[in-house]
């Protein structure tokens, strides 16, 4: 398997062609390969969040998502993404709380 650390985004697109082909476990196995080698990954953790949560794996999706803004926390998608999680996973005030954060920095520009 490659070697995330040289080329992270091998294993990133080896993980989108088993989602695409339906092996969701598999994907998730791989973006954790990767989150393993490179853990300020951001993308990983986000597909990563939400594969989980597709898969009823929520404290888990929670985990990750909650990674996003702790990695990027300039940029309004990371709260985002965070607050869709939240709000699959029942956490309503969370995933207002997140939502209230990316418009906020959406507002500063």
């Amino acid at each position: 398997m490659a070697d995330a650390a040289a080329n992270p985004n091998l294993l990133l697109r080896e993980a989108n062609k088993q989602k695409a082909a339906g092996d969701l476990e598999g994907a998730v196995g791989t973006l954790e390969r990767l989150v393993e080698q490179v853990p300020t990954h951001v993308a990983a953790h986000v597909a990563l969040s939400t594969y989980l949560e597709r898969l009823g794996r929520k404290e888990e999706a929670l985990e990750h998502a909650k990674k996003v803004p702790e990695l990027e926390p300039n940029d309004a998608f990371s709260y985002t993404h965070l607050s869709v999680i939240c709000q699959r996973c029942g956490l309503i005030p969370e995933a207002e709380d997140a939502m209230a954060k990316a418009r906020m920095i959406q507002m500063r520009g």
